[in-house]
């Protein structure tokens, strides 16, 4: 697509350039030479021919001679050519046979020359007092005496003379003036032969304007197909870098989640991408045509008035300046917009998020001015960049309308001195125009892709970025089984870039069908025990086996497959209940739908709803409450069957008794599943096979309730805090 845009913009250029080429025939030809383009007439009176003959020399003659039959009146060809031509009834006439380019070329600086001598003679006999002194006295002549048949015959002294005031007079004008001199000649002869000169004016202005026409509507069905090209490319590009981001984004660790926060993701994903797809737009419709459109118009302007090709190198090194100076200026925001539109959707993210907080505690004041002071100064940085972008237009306009003040004046004194045609001048003007106009769309490129480029070394750093969790080049083959024992074997674990470990020597391993629960004081490192089970991190030393494998040496993938997560936070996705307990299992049937969600506890909140799992969900389940939330999330890890079920203090929000009843639930269905369980509460716990208490990153006491209560005065004093002393001695 981009090559074929490529080859539109070609065309489109072409079309463009040739444009004034005409405009400057209608004024040149159409108008002043009254529609005759050569100075070589299609046809002409013998008696003329014969005078022009006279300015000839012998090889010329020769090739007019060739180019041109005489056709005598009452004759088989008059009767062809008397209706085009009216004076053949009564004189013979020279008519045009060979009208190739080649010859036309040819012989035009010849006849016009002999044109503008006749011409000229004609006029020192009407006019003496035109004719320079010491020249031939043509009003010396006896009246009535044809100058143009004496000269063959007079003597060469004099006949030298006469040849040199014509050449003298023709010797300062260009070839194209001379022809467009010896027109009006021609115009004068068609007029003598019976022509009808107005109908041929009108028609070459009607066929030159009617292909201007052709031309520009040939011209906008590329600019509308390169539009659409351009677009499509576009669209499509930033589709893909999309795709490539968020499919990179997802197979990010928790580590990389630190490096990018959510709203730099966001901005990146969105806004960063916009820009790369704006300037692949305009790359295509602009980068591509604006040097043809410069170049070309350059050098076709050059061929038509050359003596003024500084008009044009004027205008753009005025205008060079002036982008040169708009981007010293606006080039160092670009990268600063960027930055602060992530601050800007950092602020916002918390305050939507935060919004029954911000309430609560009354900061609606400190949150609006933390969100003025983002927006001001985003506001501020953009508004300067656009009045930077503002002020250059008009400078612009203003260079442009100076350049056409410039060319019209130095055009109208070489008009005067007959240097170049009025349209080639009016040509020459358009022309300026067209190359100052490219170097205007090239600058508005040259501002465009900086802050580009800064949203490409944006998006290339997320692309770049490899996750610190890596599936193995030669994974082992792991079938996941109903049964699955997870071992840790001296397990330490330090988050990247940190100094000490959060997690020492841990070892233990939980066994099919038992729950293994881990309790702990806040920042013991439970969670982060656990998140390393499904690899949202990897261990640092030691390793984890499942079944006797290594959890690195299997895919992501399959790891996974094994083991049914539930998060501290419980996220729902927008849609309906049906469809988030489906996120585990699409192809669930709805018997086992109901049965995760009667362990779960969520059954009969459920059923209340007049819609049923059909329920609408809103974004980030905000239309629940945060136990039904937490319920739903349990019952959508439950449709997974899976043989490893993590527990990350899943049931904070669920009240003892449904705890309780939950818990009970879990242990008859899912009998033979691994159980990992972390908490804050003792009467979690109570029942499960095996209790790990860490204290700052530590094991420090591994057993039952009872065992852990004689032996561990960590968890001692955390069930003492939670069940009482009363119930404890009970």
């Amino acid at each position: 697509m981009v090559l074929l845009a490529i080859v539109l913009l070609f065309f489109q250029a072409m079309a463009d350039l040739s444009l004034p080429t005409y405009t400057a025939d209608i004024v040149n030809v159409g108008i002043q030479q009254g529609g005759v383009e050569n100075a070589v007439p299609v046809a002409i009176r013998e008696s003329e021919m014969n005078k022009l003959l006279i300015f000839m020399s012998d090889e010329e003659s020769a090739q007019v001679m060739d180019a041109y039959q005489l056709v005598e009146p009452d004759t088989p060809e008059a009767e062809t050519y008397v209706g085009d031509y009216p004076i053949l009834a009564d004189e013979a006439v020279y008519v045009l046979q060979d009208n190739d380019r080649n010859t036309i070329d040819t012989l035009n600086p010849v006849m016009g020359k002999a044109f503008l001598a006749v011409t000229g003679i004609q006029q020192a006999i009407d006019n003496p007092s035109s004719v320079p002194e010491g020249s031939f006295d043509l009003s010396s002549l006896p009246q009535g005496v044809d100058i143009f048949s004496l000269i063959p015959s007079l003597p060469a002294v004099i006949r030298d003379r006469i040849t040199s005031m014509v050449n003298e007079n023709l010797a300062a004008l260009s070839d194209d003036m001379i022809i467009q001199s010896a027109t009006v000649a021609v115009h004068s002869e068609y007029e003598a032969i019976g022509i009808d000169t107005s109908t041929l004016q009108n028609n070459y202005i009607i066929h030159t304007g009617v292909l201007m026409l052709i031309i520009s509507l040939f011209s906008g069905v590329c600019t509308i197909g390169v539009g659409f090209l351009a677009a499509r490319t576009a669209a499509g590009t930033a589709r893909d870098i999309r795709r490539a981001l968020f499919t990179r984004v997802e197979h990010f660790s928790n580590y990389e989640f630190d490096k990018f926060s959510v709203s730099s993701l966001i901005t990146r994903t969105t806004n960063d991408i916009t820009q790369i797809q704006m300037l692949i737009v305009m790359v295509i419709r602009i980068v591509f045509y604006a040097p043809i459109l410069g170049i070309g118009g350059i050098i076709i302007a050059l061929g038509t008035a050359p003596s003024m090709w500084w008009t044009i190198a004027l205008a753009v090194l005025v205008l060079i300046g002036l982008i040169v100076t708009i981007f010293s200026l606006v080039l160092p925001k670009f990268r600063l917009i960027q930055t602060l539109i992530d601050r800007l959707n950092l602020v916002s993210r918390e305050n939507l998020a935060g919004m029954m907080v911000v309430r609560a505690f009354n900061t609606q004041a400190f949150e609006e001015n933390r969100f003025d002071a983002a927006n001001r100064e985003l506001t501020d940085t953009n508004l300067f960049v656009g009045r930077a972008m503002a002020a250059m237009m008009p400078a612009m306009m203003l260079i442009m309308n100076g350049a056409t003040l410039l060319v019209i004046w130095v055009g109208a004194h070489q008009v005067s001195q007959l240097t170049i045609q009025v349209g080639d001048m009016i040509a020459f003007m358009q022309y300026t125009l067209q190359v100052v106009m490219s170097f205007l769309m090239m600058s508005i490129m040259f501002i465009m892709i900086p802050r580009a480029a800064v949203s490409a070394d944006r998006i290339a750093d997320v692309l770049e970025t490899e996750s610190s969790v890596k599936d193995p080049e030669d994974p082992k083959a792991f079938e996941p089984s109903a049964h699955s024992q997870v071992e840790f074997r001296n397990v330490s674990f330090r988050y990247p870039g940190a100094e000490a470990d959060v997690l020492h020597n841990i070892t233990f391993t939980a066994q099919p069908g038992t729950t293994t629960a881990f309790i702990g004081s806040t920042g013991s490192g439970k969670s982060t025990l656990v998140n390393l089970v499904p690899r949202f991190y990897d261990v640092t030393e030691g390793e984890i086996l499942i079944n006797g494998v290594d959890i690195r040496d299997i895919t992501q993938h399959d790891l996974r497959s094994t083991v049914g997560y539930i998060p501290q936070k419980s996220v729902l996705f927008t849609g309906t209940i049906e469809s988030n307990l489906r996120y585990a299992d699409e192809d669930a049937s709805l018997e086992r739908l109901t049965e995760a969600t009667e362990i779960a506890q969520a059954q009969e909140f459920i059923s209340e709803k007049p819609e049923g799992l059909a329920t609408p969900i809103s974004q980030g389940g905000v239309n629940v409450s945060g136990g039904q939330r937490q319920r739903l999330a349990i019952a959508r890890a439950l449709v997974k069957h899976a043989p490893i079920y993590v527990f990350d203090d899943s049931f904070s929000a669920l009240d003892f008794k449904t705890d309780a009843v939950l818990r009970k639930a879990l242990k008859e269905k899912t009998g033979d599943s691994t159980i990992l369980l972390v908490t804050q509460r003792v009467s979690t716990v109570q029942s499960a096979e095996q209790i790990i208490v860490l204290d700052e990153g530590r094991i420090v006491g591994q057993g039952t309730h009872d065992e852990l209560m004689g032996t561990c005065t960590v968890y001692r004093e955390i069930a003492e805090s939670q069940l009482g002393i009363g119930d404890m001695a009970s």
